[in-house]
């Protein structure tokens, strides 16, 4: 669980709520349901329009990552490619075959099976990178989801503003009328910057970090496989990996 991500969220909602309480102002004031139907609303539409369905559905898969990111076990996997390494010297290359069977990893399956059945150093390392990279690719591309919303919301909240303004000129012969036009206008800003910088912008900027940890890992595992198809020693393979950790 990260809990700098659950404590960042509370410090916000808490910032802006107590920021409006020591002001005089009452919660009351921050609560439109017209301003939210048009922000959040339009949000989604337009997110909606830009994003093809199986990349917002990998959008809505990532989100849980912000709360608790996959696991990325570079120690671990250090180790792993020097048992690899031991194995292949002491078994040939055709022993990682049974490793590969109980791998549960299926990128780091994928390479050793590849491995044991004496694939070439370039070939490997093309075939890997092309899943490496294509994984990516769609990783980011559906944290991006989350940054073109965060750069739809402060214009829908604008949208939300005029909108309210115009109900307020058109009811200028009742002043009664008038409150609910201006709260409409205020609170939709409010909503469509909030939205966005409290929590959009930086569900996507967290996403696209643990997207970047993970293809560090995978980096590393190409690079372990290929010293291995090479022919290092264990020794020097984990000197090598050594340089992906922080």
């Amino acid at each position: 669980m990260d809990i700098l991500s659950i404590i960042g969220m509370l410090l916000a909602v808490v910032a802006i709520i107590g920021g409006n309480y020591l002001e005089g102002g009452h919660i009351q004031a921050l609560m439109n349901g017209p301003a939210a139907l048009i922000v959040i609303g339009g949000t989604l539409g337009a997110a909606f329009i830009q994003t093809p369905l199986p990349i917002f559905k990998r959008a809505l898969g990532m989100f849980g990552w912000v709360f608790r990111s996959p696991k990325v076990p570079l120690n671990e996997g250090i180790g792993q490619v020097v048992n690899w390494s031991n194995t292949a010297r002491k078994d040939g290359l055709l022993g990682l075959e049974a490793v590969a069977e109980m791998e549960p990893d299926l990128f780091a399956r994928k390479g050793l099976q590849l491995l044991a059945d004496g694939c070439e150093a370039d070939t490997l390392r093309s075939i890997l990178e092309v899943e490496l990279i294509n994984r990516e690719n769609r990783d980011l591309r559906a944290a991006r989801v989350y940054e073109s919303m965060g750069g739809y919301s402060p214009t829908i909240g604008i949208i939300g503003a005029v909108m309210g303004l115009i109900h307020v000129m058109g009811n200028l012969a009742d002043p009664s009328m008038l409150g609910s036009g201006i709260a409409v206008a205020f609170v939709a800003t409010i909503y469509g910057v909030a939205l966005a910088n409290l929590f959009l912008l930086p569900v996507a900027a967290k996403l696209k970090s643990v997207v970047q940890e993970q293809s560090r890992y995978q980096e590393m595992l190409v690079e372990g496989l290929l010293s291995i198809a090479e022919g290092e020693n264990p020794r020097s393979i984990e000197m090598k990996l050594e340089g992906f950790l922080d």
